[in-house]
């Protein structure tokens, strides 16, 4: 039905596992509350490379990456949200689905474990927003709308290319692979039951 799906998924070198056709139709059947939950996600993804530069001031290669992903984080958030008042949907809470929560817990307390983690979390989420709103420029049946989610395709495979960067920066490539291969195992674990509402991570 979505044969784009798989072909999508063939470029995210990072995931193990390709969104399901089932949250596509669900996301393609409500995109007023995809909207809203991008709105969020852009502004979450703001707060965790924050989060990250002020956990790791000293860290300067990661400030100065991070400090460009913040800022257009947040602009992509400001662009998100001037959708939301072209189509009358007002900003409010969703309740969150798990998988952020269920990520974040796979961190590991120990630095320098931390940030390792932290980096790779980093990086799958991202990678998964790309896959995803890749998706929803293929299939998205508003064309406008569609181009939309095109236009920030390329910004989110750097941030995750970012992330997937500064982790080889800081840790032995293999490292950096093997506990990839664990996390990423674990994040297509979480999405394989779908969320009953539709959220960009669900």
């Amino acid at each position: 039905m979505y044969p784009m799906a798989i072909a999508a998924f063939a470029t995210i070198k990072l995931l193990q596992t390709a969104t399901s056709e089932a949250w596509l139709t669900q996301a393609l059947g409500d995109l007023d509350t995809i909207l809203l939950d991008h709105s969020h996600c852009e502004r979450k993804a703001a707060g965790v490379a924050l989060n990250l530069m002020f956990r790791y001031p000293s860290n300067a290669k990661l400030v100065r990456a991070l400090t460009a992903i913040a800022q257009e984080e947040l602009s992509h958030f400001e662009q998100v949200n001037q959708w939301l008042d072209q189509r009358g949907v007002p900003l409010r809470s969703l309740p969150a689905p798990p998988y952020g929560a269920a990520l974040s817990r796979e961190i590991r307390r120990q630095e320098p474990d931390r940030l390792l983690d932290s980096l790779l979390v980093a990086a799958l989420i991202e990678a998964r927003s790309h896959e995803r709103l890749g998706l929803l420029a293929d299939h998205c049946p508003e064309p406008d709308l569609a181009r939309f989610y095109r236009s920030l395709m390329a910004s989110e495979a750097r941030h995750y290319g970012i992330y997937w960067v500064l982790a080889t920066t800081y840790f032995d490539r293999d490292e950096v692979g093997d506990r990839l291969h664990t996390l990423a195992q674990r994040e297509g674990e979480i999405l394989a039951t779908l969320h009953p509402q539709p959220r960009i991570h669900s």
